[in-house]
């Protein structure tokens, strides 16, 4: 027995993190529930065409709630929202679910099959459900509209479905409650069924720049009485609300007036407290319908997720904020039954895991461990550093250092270096165990995660930095991070890669435009790149995002054409792949088109690149084969650039 390691050069580390691992080993878990006593959620099947199945713990270990073969899971904003609800406390009352395939909602009662409530549209998918609350014989949800498959105009309404299935047949027994704002959330119903609630906000906001929320009485025959706005406004987000359990008819409310998603109470004369006001956050940007990070529980407390960077579970009461004793730094999905909370955690030790947490004893149970192979061997340990850009201004960054736990690399050489991007942009990553990420560092190839300006996480002011200037802060803050590194002596400045998708495939253009002596390869997945023309080819949730982001059309067309990575397009030299959805609705596989035709155009000498399209994939990649072969492309062409030759 030896503990010296094997000296070989970075970037050629033999893993046993093979791409397909690192696709199938963060199988995708989310919208948490309950369903009587069980925790339910649902789970993206890869070797399934990315079907999300229903899925539960039982005696005989994990099986599928549903018949085998349905798809849980809702188109709305494209970006989904929560799919499913169980219809009482009662498991064998059943649940209401939005289907994949045609996006009709079904009920289903335990040992029967699914039957829809909601009619068949003009075509599959027309018309979306999410986010559902039961009243008295209906589900009450949001409902979207949309004119073709691409979603480029919807419209919303809030409506009631039957639950003894009579508009399935008859699309005039589905009433249409309100439509009060273009966009919207589904309803919260007041305990005892008087009022109810939701969000709502219009272009050109998105719902963290401005939201409202919105309160209507309910009268007995089921209609609404006129909506009144409670909060929000003005430049504030409320960014989710719900209802205390007490019977006192006050409201909760995660909103920014102070520049922090902080929670809110509002009684019933209309006066709004902060709960707990610091500077954190106790919310994230509203990019699926129906997420919630506060929970009002049968006790009167409120169990809460929370941080700066990161995020915790915690009890609030009384002013009183009392964190879960578990190591996990970032929760999600979360749901209760009034009594326990169940959600997705996940830690820099530990991926992705369904847990239900009790307030009662502070206990945390693992329902769901990790998915797939465990390789949590070969994952390195990652920090947080926060560099300082031109002018002063924080960059926030994760750090993974390349790392396996049987070969180092050789003695005065420095590993190369791979720049990851979040797409949204307004969105963050989670400092924690990866699969993805491990493929890269057990391989001896460090990875730097940007949390640029206008990441969420830390603030409205950190997320406003990329206010009109996104090809700009994007661009400088992961120079910066990068640059910092450097000074470290940590990095090469030869052997620097950067990768993204979506509007990290943005960035990683731009930044390879804009720093040519700094990047020596990309990784650019379904991409915008192209701003004119994105705002007519994208879906309405998103087609007026470049707003605040590079300025109101067409007032601001020239920075639209000067901020685009197309700009640069002749100055780019660093070879890169590009990895394109043929089926991707957000951004169309014209915008990387677009990109490929304007560089193969350049007079100059240009760099090389490959292009891969995989039919039958849309935006953010769900097949395991897709994941499996794009990562295989990267690394590559990643070895070629920085100089090392992959063990395999």
């Amino acid at each position: 027995m030896t503990d010296v390691k094997q000296r070989l050069p970075y970037g050629s580390w033999d893993s046993p993190v093979g791409a397909e691992d690192a696709a199938r080993g963060d199988v995708l878990l989310e919208w948490v529930g309950f369903l009587g006593e069980h925790v339910c959620w649902t789970e993206v099947l890869p070797e399934e065409e990315g079907r999300s199945g229903l899925m539960c713990r039982s005696a005989d270990g994990i099986r599928e709630v549903l018949p085998a073969g349905w798809d849980v899971r809702t188109r709305v904003i494209e970006y989904g929202g929560r799919p499913w609800l169980a219809l009482s406390d009662r498991a064998e009352d059943g649940l209401v679910f939005s289907n994949g395939p045609d996006q009709r909602v079904y009920r289903w009662r335990p040992g029967t099959v699914p039957v829809p409530l909601s009619p068949a549209g003009a075509w599959a998918g027309e018309l979306r459900y999410a986010d559902f609350a039961v009243r008295g014989d209906e589900v009450w949800c949001l409902r979207e509209t949309v004119t073709d498959d691409t979603a480029r105009t919807a419209e919303r309404h809030l409506v009631a479905l039957p639950l003894d299935g009579s508009a399935a047949g008859d699309p005039s027994l589905v009433r249409e409650l309100a439509a009060t704002h273009h966009f919207m959330t589904g309803p919260r119903i007041e305990p005892g069924g008087d009022r109810v609630a939701w969000l709502g906000w219009n272009h050109p906001d998105m719902p963290w720049d401005t939201t409202d929320l919105m309160v209507a009485g309910i009268r007995p025959d089921g209609t609404l009485d006129e909506a009144t706005r409670l909060l929000g406004g003005d430049g504030e987000s409320v960014t989710q609300a719900d209802w205390a359990t007490d019977g006192s008819g006050s409201l909760y409310a995660v909103s920014d007036p102070d520049g922090w998603w902080n929670v809110h109470a509002i009684d019933r004369g209309g006066r709004v407290r902060n709960l707990c006001p610091r500077p954190e956050e106790f919310g994230e940007a509203l990019w699926r319908i129906g997420l919630r990070w506060c929970l009002p529980l049968r006790s009167g407390s409120l169990a809460v997720i929370h941080g700066v960077g990161e995020r915790r579970l915690g009890i609030l009461a009384d002013g009183t904020l009392m964190d879960f004793d578990d190591p996990a730094t970032e929760w999600h999905f979360a749901a209760t039954d009034g009594r326990r909370v169940a959600a997705v955690s996940s830690s820099p030790g530990r991926r992705r895991t369904v847990v239900v947490a009790d307030p009662a004893d502070g206990s945390v149970e693992v329902v769901r461990a990790p998915a797939g192979a465990s390789f949590d061997a070969y994952a390195t340990t990652p920090y947080r550093r926060t560099y300082a850009g031109s002018g002063g201004e924080p960059v926030h960054a994760h750090v993974y250092p390349p790392y396996h736990p049987g070969i180092t690399g050789p003695q005065g050489e420095l590993p190369p270096w791979l720049v990851f991007v979040h797409g949204g942009p307004t969105s963050r990553t989670h400092l924690v165990l990866n699969q993805e990420i491990s493929y890269f560092t057990s391989r001896g190839i460090g990875v730097l995660d940007v949390q640029y300006g206008g990441s969420t996480g830390y603030g409205r002011a950190y997320r406003e930095r990329l206010r009109r200037s996104w090809g700009l802060t994007d661009v400088s803050d992961c120079a910066t991070a990068v640059r910092g590194l450097i000074a470290e002596g940590l990095a090469d400045p030869q052997r620097v890669a950067i990768r993204g998708g979506s509007a990290g495939g943005w960035t990683a253009a731009a930044s390879i435009a804009a720093e040519p002596d700094l990047y020596r390869a990309a990784g650019i997945y379904y991409p915008v790149l192209d701003p004119v023309s994105w705002r007519d080819e994208t879906h309405d949730f998103e087609s007026r995002y470049l707003d605040s982001l590079i300025g109101p059309w067409p007032e601001a067309v020239d920075q639209y054409e000067k901020q685009s990575p197309l700009a640069g397009a002749e100055r780019i030299r660093a070879p890169f792949v590009l990895l394109q959805g043929l089926d991707d609705t957000v951004c169309p596989p014209a915008q990387a088109e677009r990109l490929l035709q304007r560089i193969d155009g350049c007079t100059a000498d240009t760099a090389p690149y490959h292009c891969l399209t995989f039919e039958g994939e849309g935006h953010g990649f769900r097949r395991s084969a897709t994941i499996a072969d794009s990562l295989r492309a990267e690394l590559r062409l990643y070895g070629r650039a920085l100089g090392f030759a992959p063990a395999h």
